[in-house]
């Protein structure tokens, strides 16, 4: 019995905190902390709602489709060698909305959100070719290694953020290894993998 609630407990997490929120989530904190507070309302909320469409909406849509049409289920679509349609078709959709922002002129800052997410999912991508990566992993490291960037770059406390996020990221680590999705050193490279590329596109770029 208190199996079965640990691991409907680690499904909830699984889908609450799915890879494909990490650009909102960013952009969220972003428009909370930086000069990009003073925007009006209205604009933030169709910058988030924006980059939502073509972060969550669309790539899990098509991949929703991809999957219906070959008849797999979630689990069986989640073998290492049927993960690079997936991942072409996040790629795609979120080189497109860079593609957009930047030809929009939209602030720096919120361009070096996408391309961190999309760094991630390249790299992810790549080292799929050997290792099957957790990219529920890599995007909660991503969050951090952002959150981190952002606080040097605008000189703000996120301590209590910080510590929030490595909590979060845990609690997903932990939840798809209780669902048997990832091994240990899965869950690790691809904390180590979102950090690094999560921080380091922020401060680059």
């Amino acid at each position: 019995m208190n199996n079965r609630y640990i691991l409907l407990a680690a499904r909830l997490i699984s889908v609450l905190f799915t890879p494909f929120y990490l650009p909102t989530v960013a952009f969220i904190v972003l428009l909370m902390f930086s000069y990009l507070k003073a925007l009006p309302v209205s604009y933030k909320c169709a910058m988030v709602g924006f980059v939502y469409i073509f972060t969550v909406l669309l790539p899990r849509m098509l991949i929703y489709i991809y999957r219906r049409v070959n008849g797999w289920t979630q689990h069986q679509m989640s073998r290492r060698e049927r993960r690079y349609v997936p991942y072409t078709i996040s790629i795609v959709c979120y080189s497109a909305l860079l593609i957009i922002m930047e030809s929009l002129h939209l602030p720096h800052f919120t361009s070096a959100i996408v391309a961190a997410a999309l760094l991630i999912q390249v790299i992810c991508a790549f080292v799929n070719n050997w290792l099957k990566v957790s990219t529920h992993a890599a995007a909660s490291g991503g969050v951090i290694g952002m959150l981190f960037a952002f606080s040097i770059i605008f000189n703000f406390n996120a301590v209590n953020w910080l510590a929030l996020c490595v909590f979060l990221c845990g609690c997903v680590c932990t939840a798809r290894m209780l669902l048997r999705q990832h091994t240990y050193s899965e869950l690790l490279f691809g904390v180590l993998i979102g950090i690094a590329s999560g921080c380091g596109a922020v401060i680059v770029l």
